[in-house]
């Protein structure tokens, strides 16, 4: 509990008054992170976990260097942001959505260096990219989208532990149940009817519409959990590190928005004028 206050604590102060430079460099720092612990998850050695780190590290400073307006940093946002957005989510999106089902059903593993870099980029540096550009629609809006998978996370966890009898992936996470992910459905689908009237006309008026968004959103972080879960199964590990004390690691903390922050953050660039 005392770890969970101080993320929060940190993550709202980061959020809401560091300047856009600081808000890169803290989204950045999170996003060496995640990329030393998927070192773990290829089952590197420590050297080359901590390149793996400095490498994405002077990838995130590149991106920053190269396209500024992008990233928050320069005038000329919109434009800039979707060239660069199209590069990182498109991918993204067609990951999460059509190929993460089959190797979750498949049990793939990463089998070579090469797919597990890839993989790791894709999961990784979306994610980085989302933060920082949601925060242009203010820190209110990438808080509420959060909450979304909070609340899934949490709603999934009292279901589950109430009614859960028929297991989700028991070979993957022997934990989840389907009456836990209807549970954290419900739990999405309460909170985006609250908000209705903040959102959007498109989503607001059209409850059908509203309603198969907050699944999906919902289903996609449950797929990041999976996707985390069964990587580190493969790997020999409960978490993917233990920086932060009785929660794991950074990737722990963040598997169900690497798998839905991207695909907002993709929603939210083409509805802007």
């Amino acid at each position: 509990m005392i770890t969970a206050v101080v993320l929060f604590a940190a993550f709202f102060l980061a959020l809401f008054y560091l300047p856009p430079l600081g808000w890169l460099l803290f989204v950045s720092a999170v996003a060496v992170v995640a990329a030393w612990e998927w070192g773990a998850l290829m089952r590197l050695a420590e050297r080359a976990r901590l390149g793996l780190g400095v490498v994405l590290a002077i990838v995130c400073a590149l991106v920053a260097i190269v396209a500024p307006a992008a990233v928050g940093l320069a005038d000329g946002f919109g434009q800039a942001a979707w060239r660069l957005g199209a590069f990182f989510y498109l991918p993204a999106a067609a990951f999460w959505l059509f190929l993460v089902p089959i190797w979750l059903r498949r049990r793939w593993s990463l089998s070579s260096r090469a797919l597990a870099l890839l993989t790791g980029a894709v999961v990784v540096l979306p994610v980085w990219l989302a933060l920082l550009q949601l925060r242009q629609a203010g820190p209110l809006s990438v808080l509420a989208i959060m909450t979304v998978v909070w609340l899934a996370d949490i709603g999934a966890y009292f279901a589950g532990r109430r009614f859960g009898q028929h297991k989700l992936a028991p070979g993957i996470s022997p934990g989840k149940t389907w009456e836990g992910a209807i549970g954290g459905a419900l739990a999405v689908l309460a909170y985006g009817f609250l908000l209705s009237a903040k959102l959007p006309a498109a989503l607001a008026g059209n409850f059908p519409l509203l309603i198969g968004v907050l699944i999906v959103l919902t289903a996609i972080s449950v797929l990041g959990d999976l996707f985390e879960s069964l990587l580190k199964r493969q790997a020999g590990l409960k978490d993917s590190s233990n920086v932060l004390p009785g929660h794991g690691g950074v990737l722990d903390r963040i598997d169900s928005l690497t798998s839905t922050l991207p695909l907002v953050a993709l929603v939210w660039l083409l509805t802007q004028p």
